[in-house]
């Protein structure tokens, strides 16, 4: 007897809000009475429309599952026979004192715990671990359920700018043993008083040897975190909103096993993008997200808004948000947080400027604010929060979706408020805002409008004018001519931020192609520094 495909049809999935979709799933599947011990799987959202698919239930995520979708028993095997893989760190909310480990097992293990110390052959200090495990049922004849264990350790109290070493394990694998020194990896907690540092960023990467390739140059950078700007795996691959899209949980493990050699050592600092709400775990879509990272929890209950969060790195303050809420192309989740992320923002921001050991201000989230590539601008984004930057004079804005790297002039009211050619310095409290597209992490490249050409260093082709759109609350497109639009890229790029604290802070920026070339380089400066 087959199992039958449960989907959400082409002609629904575009108007139905994340809720309804996990609804629909939910109900479908339990109508179906699909086989015993046969699980199935739900939809993210994807490019242009909501997806068809497939996931499970994330535990502690707040979404109760049917009764026909519980999970299998856990199968456990020798402990000695099950190696960790996709180690990922993230900062807790204070990056001096606070790291958060993250890891997979593709078994159930007992009593999972992190190792951790000052030297690579003294892991004496052991902390346990927290077990987020995800059911992911099949509603595809074509794919297996698939029972997935993501393992955290939070460690606190650590010392401000002292290098740790750790290892994970579990009841039968001791990281500590000479076996295992393989295993060990390390990382770098924030220095007590700013000082001089590199972080990097991209949006869109997926599984490729293109994103194997943009990590591993961003390995070279020794960054001391990076942001990803949402769209991490790609799970669901096509994202056309029909039938035929299939959401396939497994693309996960490829995905942290891809990222795992940058990861375990650089803080891997990632926000939500559309292709990251997986309807199946939860009602938000982010059931899946919250059991895979770990998280500062300084913005929303991470189980709410896993993606909205903020933290400070020396002179840098760093605020991530989830355009999901507010996008006027993709409305699945739009006013999931009623507002309530907004407002945040609002005394995030103006937290941080009061902050006297703040320089800068980063934003990152997915949906672009200003870009001429194939989604344009997201015309939801500008209305909620372009106020926001402006009054608190953000210093530099970093965004995906359009996979492309694009650079705009110094923005300010929607109009160019000082041209910014490649190598140029601008200055936020006169100038506007610089909006950076770092779309090119490594999944499949779009393009620019007919006729429009790249324009990069060394390859400047600057034009006056470029016709786009932006996309309105109507969901439909608004065309508009802008002039903003500076440095155009069609390849895989990176961004990379070198910080400069002391008398003169500065943020230069350079974004690297695939092949680790420059293609651009501009510097942030401020007048009240």
């Amino acid at each position: 007897m087959d199992t039958p495909d449960v989907g959400i049809p082409e002609r629904l999935a575009a108007r139905m809000s994340m809720p309804e979709q996990h609804a629909y799933l939910r109900g479908r599947l339990s109508r179906r009475r699909v086989l015993a011990g046969s699980f199935a799987a739900a939809g993210a959202v994807g490019g242009a429309g909501l997806l068809a698919g497939s996931s499970g239930t994330a535990s502690g995520a707040g979404s109760a599952a049917a009764a026909s979708t519980a999970p299998r028993a856990p199968v456990r095997v020798d402990g000695r026979l099950v190696a960790p893989f996709g180690r990922h760190l993230a900062f807790g909310a204070d990056p001096r004192t606070q790291m958060r480990i993250s890891w997979q097992v593709p078994l159930a293990v007992r009593s999972p715990y992190v190792r951790v110390g000052t030297h690579p052959g003294e892991l004496g200090h052991k902390i346990e671990a927290e077990v987020r495990d995800l059911h992911t049922p099949s509603l595809s004849k074509k794919l297996p359920a698939v029972e997935q264990y993501y393992l955290h350790a939070a460690l606190d109290g650590l010392t401000p700018g002292t290098t740790y070493y750790y290892g994970v394990g579990h009841d039968g694998f001791d990281p500590a043993s000479p076996a295992r020194s393989a295993t060990v990896g390390s990382f770098r907690t924030a220095p007590a008083r700013p000082e001089s540092f590199v972080f990097t960023a991209f949006g869109d990467q997926g599984v490729s040897a293109h994103a194997l390739a943009n990590d591993q140059l961003i390995l070279g950078r020794n960054p001391s975190f990076h942001l990803h700007a949402g769209d991490l795996c790609y799970a669901d691959t096509t994202g056309h909103g029909k039938e035929s899209d299939t959401y396939d949980a497994r693309v996960w493990d490829t995905f942290l096993a891809q990222t795992e050699s940058v990861a375990r050592q650089v803080p891997w600092m990632v926000t939500t993008g559309n292709h990251d709400m997986e309807a199946w775990y939860s009602p938000n879509g982010y059931g899946g997200q919250y059991a895979r990272w770990s998280l500062p929890d300084n913005g929303f209950d991470p189980r709410l808004a896993p993606g909205v969060y903020s933290f400070r790195y020396g002179n840098v303050g760093v605020v991530a948000l989830d355009a999901n809420d507010v996008s006027y192309e993709i409305p699945a989740n739009r006013g999931y947080t009623d507002g309530r992320q907004t407002a945040w923002l609002d005394r995030r921001l103006r937290e941080l400027r009061a902050d006297p050991a703040v320089d800068f201000v980063v934003v990152f989230f997915h949906h672009c604010a200003y870009s001429t590539s194939t989604h344009a601008s997201d015309g939801g984004v500008r209305d909620a929060w372009l106020e926001l930057f402006t009054r608190y004079q953000v210093d530099l804005v970093v965004n995906g979706h359009n996979h492309v790297y694009e650079r705009t002039d110094a923005i300010r009211d929607g109009e160019v408020g000082r041209p910014v050619p490649v190598g140029a310095s601008t200055d936020p409290t006169r100038d506007g805002i610089v909006y950076v597209t770092a779309g090119g992490a490594g999944k499949d490249l779009y393009g620019f409008g007919p006729g429009v050409k790249d324009s990069y260093e060394g390859h400047v082709h600057d034009r006056d004018h470029v016709a786009t759109f932006r996309w309105t609350r109507s969901r439909r497109p608004d065309p508009e001519t802008v002039e903003w639009s500076r440095v155009r890229y069609t390849g895989y790029s990176f961004l990379a931020v070198e910080v400069t604290a002391g008398a003169h802070p500065k943020l230069s920026v350079s974004a690297l192609a695939g092949t680790g070339e420059r293609i651009d380089h501009f510097e942030v400066v401020r007048a009240d520094q």
